[in-house]
């Protein structure tokens, strides 16, 4: 999500370091110059490919770390808090496919009105 509220959403089948560096490269060609708030799971930091992708191309993409832990600093968070309650609350889904289809088409069709601002500058 960008900071003028532009998304982009992709599903991919497992989330490992080649399905990352696929999103990460999609994201980049987007937005072109960016600066990406990640987590610190091990796709996004400890796959040799995703570091090398981002040394080679710092003056365009810049990375910060959100601290471990720390789920109130992640935009992400928050739209998952909002899937959850729309789509998954009170809600039964005959088949997991069912279930699937429903998280992807909310996520790709949802447009979240937050303000990121809010996540990078929290005095939390």
């Amino acid at each position: 999500m960008s900071i003028d509220g532009r998304q982009i959403f992709r599903q991919y089948r497992w989330f490992d370091g080649e399905t990352f560096l696929d999103f990460l490269k999609r994201v980049h060609r987007k937005y072109g110059k960016l600066y990406l708030f990640l987590d610190e799971a091990t796709q996004h930091y400890k796959t040799k490919k995703v570091r090398e992708y981002i040394r080679k191309n710092r003056a365009t993409l810049r990375v910060r770390w959100i601290p471990t832990g720390c789920p109130e600093f992640n935009v992400m968070e928050e739209c998952w808090r909002q899937m959850d309650k729309d789509v998954l609350v009170s809600r039964f889904y005959h088949t997991f496919p069912r279930l699937r289809k429903a998280i992807a088409r909310y996520l790709r069709t949802r447009r979240f009105k937050l303000d990121v601002r809010k996540f990078l500058l929290t005095d939390r």
